[in-house]
This record gives C-alpha cells, structure tokens and sequence, in this order.
C-alpha cells in the first residue's frame, strides 16, 4: 500500500529547526499568528496560496514547493476518503 505524502508543515518544521527558528519567531516575521502557524507545522490546517508566498520567500525555495506538496497531499488523503465511492463509478470509456 501506499503511504501517504508529507504533509508541508512537516516539512517547515524540520527547515525551521535547521535553522534555529522558533515557531513564535518564524509567525512574528511571518506576519501571521504563532497558532496558525502551529497548526500547520502540527499538520491540522493545510498551507493556502497566501502562506505558501509567505514561506516560500522566507525559507527562499518559492512558494510552488509548498503549494505542490500541499496539493499532493490534499489529493491522495481524497482518494483514501473516497475509495469505495470511486469503485462504484464507471470509467467514461468503459460505459
């Protein structure tokens, strides 16, 4: 079986870490609160457009990395989620 994507706050968590960054810190020059970003490092909330431009240029790899790892992680938890609805719809070239 598959295992399921990264999600991209683990990944800020471990970038911040490596660069000695508190979470309290890292939400101050973010300009966002420290629970919002706490919920994403502690994958509850998943990263927009808006904070993926806002880490993107903090950390310097863009924010096409975080949105993509988002993207990717919010496509194969729907795909868990909807297995059984998917057996029961038929492929358009099969009908």
């Amino acid at each position: 079986m598959l295992h399921s994507p990264n999600h991209p706050g683990a990944l800020l968590n471990e970038e911040l870490e490596a660069l000695r960054i508190s979470v309290s810190q890292a939400a101050k020059d973010l300009g966002v609160s420290r629970q919002i970003l706490s919920a994403i490092i502690n994958e509850r909330r998943p990263i927009s457009a808006e904070m993926a431009v806002r880490i993107g240029h903090y950390i310097g790899n863009g924010p096409g990395l975080w949105l993509r790892m988002q993207a990717q992680y919010d496509l194969w938890e729907a795909e868990q989620k909807m297995k059984k609805t998917l057996k029961r719809i038929p492929k358009a070239n099969a009908a």
